[in-house]
C-alpha cells in the first residue's frame, strides 16, 4: 500500500455501507435503524493519530424523496457522533447531498460538491493529500476526480471503477495504516 499518509492529510467516507450497515432497496430514516459496521468506532480511532481531517460525505437522496426529513437525518449524524465520542473519537464533519440523483443540479457523489464544501470549511484540505472510502463507483469517481487516493471497501455493490486499494472494512485499511508504520 503505497499511501503517504501523514497529519496534513484529510480522510473522506461515505457513510452508508462504510460507516454503517447499509439497507439494501431503503434508507437508513432513523437512529434504530443506525448499526455501526464492524469496529468502525475503532477504525476512526486508529484514523485521528494519521489524519488532520474526518469527513463524511454522503448522498441522501431518501431527503428529496420525502422519506427521510434533512432534521432526521441530521438526528442521525448526531447520534453517529454522540456514539463515536463514547468511544472517544469523532469525526469532523459530515456532508450530505439532499437531491434525487436526477435532478441536474444535484450536489451527489461523483460531483465534487461536498468536498468544495468541506475545503471551505477547512481550507487546508488538498485534494491531493487525501483519501476517499467509499463502497460504490460514485465514491470512487468522487476522490479520482478530485486527484485523491481511493479505497474501495468490498460490498454487495457491483463496481467497476478500480480504486487504488481494496478492502473488506474499514477497520483493515485502518490495520494497514498501522502495520506501514511497522
Amino acid at each position: 500500500m503505497n499511501f503517504p499518509v501523514d497529519s496534513s492529510w484529510t480522510l473522506f467516507l461515505d457513510r452508508d455501507g462504510v460507516i454503517n450497515q447499509r439497507i439494501i432497496g431503503g434508507y437508513v430514516s432513523s437512529i434504530d435503524q443506525f448499526h455501526f459496521n464492524d469496529d468502525v468506532p475503532k477504525a476512526i480511532s486508529i484514523f485521528r493519530s494519521y489524519f488532520k481531517y474526518i469527513v463524511v460525505v454522503t448522498n441522501q437522496q431518501c431527503i428529496a424523496k420525502n422519506i427521510v426529513s434533512k432534521r432526521n437525518l441530521r438526528e442521525i449524524h448526531r447520534y453517529m457522533q454522540m456514539k463515536l465520542v463514547e468511544e472517544n473519537t469523532f469525526v469532523d464533519a459530515v456532508y450530505f447531498a439532499p437531491e434525487l440523483a436526477s435532478d441536474p443540479s444535484n450536489t451527489r457523489k461523483p460531483k465534487p460538491s461536498m468536498a468544495l464544501e468541506a475545503k471551505k470549511d477547512f481550507p487546508d484540505i488538498d485534494f491531493q493529500k487525501s483519501v476517499m472510502i467509499g463502497d460504490t463507483d460514485s465514491d470512487i469517481k468522487f476522490g479520482k476526480n478530485l486527484g485523491m487516493k481511493t479505497v474501495l471497501v468490498s460490498s454487495d455493490e457491483n463496481t467497476n471503477e478500480k480504486a487504488d486499494l481494496e478492502v473488506k472494512s474499514l477497520y483493515e485499511f485502518a490495520l494497514q495504516l498501522k502495520k506501514n508504520d511497522e
